[in-house]
């Protein structure tokens, strides 16, 4: 179970990074999620804890089936291209994305040095996701992309604090989950507004804004 959840979660991560369609990098970004549902169902079952079960309901309806649904009707109303766009090519983001993986680990083996070798796993996953969800939000040229970076980065986070740390505090959760919802909702005004005004979602199109 443990290994199939890693190896779900980094080819998710991959995935992400080479979406070549909005649609699916919200695919890409709900699949790891869910993901994460079953890391929060698997250590609710073995310490029988209630609220990790809210936890793993809360993920399975927020980031899996409500957010990406938010997206995706955004993706329609907005009629945006669901083309990317690269500021760097696939076979450099491979590159990148290879580096960051073997970065990672290496923080990880390096800050988790004194726990077992799962733990050190775990931490090399966090730290590729976040990284990875960082480098979407830099080269990838649609505002929508930067979006499910950010969301990306906060899987990330929340992996690292769940599987790591055994959790951070039910209201921090709670607090955490509030923010993602009302980030994605604010962003997507933004989203809407930079439509409108640029006639397109390409944050290239900001440069207009420079005095």
């Amino acid at each position: 179970m443990e290994l199939f959840i890693i190896l779900g979660l980094l080819a998710t991560a991959f995935a992400l990074v080479f979406a070549k369609r909005l649609s699916a990098l919200v695919g890409s970004f709900s699949l790891q999620s869910f993901f994460l549902v079953l890391l929060s169902l698997r250590e609710a079952v073995r310490g029988a804890h209630l609220d990790l079960y809210i936890i793993a309901g809360l993920v399975l309806a927020l980031k899996v089936l409500i957010i990406p649904r938010i997206l995706l009707n955004m993706i329609k109303e907005i009629k945006a291209n669901e083309n990317l766009g690269f500021f760097i090519n696939p076979q450099l983001s491979l590159l990148v994305a290879l580096g960051l993986i073997y970065l990672s680990w290496a923080f990880s083996s390096l800050v988790f040095a004194h726990q077992e070798t799962l733990v050190k796993v775990y931490g090399a996953v966090s730290f590729t996701i976040i990284s990875l969800g960082l480098f979407i939000m830099v080269f990838r040229i649609k505002a929508l992309a930067q979006i499910v970076g950010l969301l990306a980065m906060e899987n990330g986070i929340f992996l690292l604090a769940s599987a790591v740390s055994g959790g951070m505090p039910f209201l921090v959760e709670m607090a955490i989950f509030f923010d993602v919802f009302v980030g994605v909702i604010i962003l997507g005004v933004f989203v809407y507004r930079i439509n409108k005004l640029f006639v397109g979602i390409d944050i290239d199109k900001l440069n207009r804004l420079r005095g």
